[in-house]
């Protein structure tokens, strides 16, 4: 999927369809531009997993709360369908709103072998999640005026963790929170209301997960592992937008 997101930036920066600049429709003040696009979520995840109150006074008493465990949480890429919905303030400065939702697989590699005697793993999956991140930029335009119009931007995110679909006796649970962004792109304006575009951002969020346990016994306990997570994705989008 990395491939085909890469080769569709190429196509669109190189094989876009010819247009005199006097013949192009570009973005000015007051305009109003939709683009869909396909998405990949990268993330660029540190999280280490410490002792938490449930481990260190249930089920392993001889820990200490907050003991780093020497295990990792994993996170998987996302490919997804968004949308973006820009209004231009001036012919180079515009704002964005884009919403999509992405969907990841969180393993930690050697949960099973470590855990397995307190709490019965099948492997070292914990977790499928659903995120919703909403994201607002300000951007600005270079060249606006021509084909290529290269921007920048900066913006805010919200992370919402709306599903968080637990596996193998563990209990993820994620806190939403708010994050920024940065960003940059290009759109390639034609002879009509039609363009492309391939954009950029880096995304800063951190946030706390907890997970809860379910023991061979079949006893709950709350908070056996903690972790200060940080995500930071990388998010890669090729597409096409229409002008209003």
């Amino acid at each position: 999927m990395k491939k085909i997101l890469l080769a569709s930036a190429a196509l669109i920066a190189f094989g876009a369809t010819a247009a005199n600049a006097q013949d192009l429709v570009t973005a000015k003040a007051g305009t109003i531009k939709l683009d869909v696009r396909v998405t990949g979520i990268l993330p660029d995840e540190d999280a280490p997993l410490r002792v938490g109150n449930g481990l260190s006074g249930v089920l392993a008493p001889t820990l200490t709360t907050d003991k780093q465990t020497g295990l990792k949480a994993e996170v998987d890429d996302s490919y997804v369908p968004t949308i973006g919905l820009e209004y231009y303030l001036t012919d180079n400065i515009s704002v964005e709103a884009i919403a999509g939702t992405g969907v990841h697989e969180v393993t930690v590699p050697g949960a099973k072998a470590a855990l397995g005697a307190l709490v019965p793993m099948t492997s070292d999956k914990v977790a499928k999640v659903a995120h919703l991140p909403p994201t607002v930029t300000a951007k600005y335009h270079f060249n606006s005026k021509g084909k290529f119009s290269p921007y920048v931007g900066a913006g805010v995110t919200y992370i919402w963790f709306y599903s968080e679909d637990s596996k193998n006796n563990v209990d993820l649970n994620l806190k939403d929170g708010f994050g920024y962004a940065v960003q940059l792109g290009l759109d390639v304006n034609t002879a009509s209301k039609w363009s492309y575009n391939v954009d950029v951002k880096k995304i800063f969020f951190e946030t706390d997960a907890y997970v809860g346990a379910t023991t061979a016994g079949g006893a709950y306990v709350a908070d056996a592992l903690r972790s200060k997570v940080t995500l930071d994705p990388l998010v890669v989008s090729v597409g096409f937008g229409y002008k209003f």
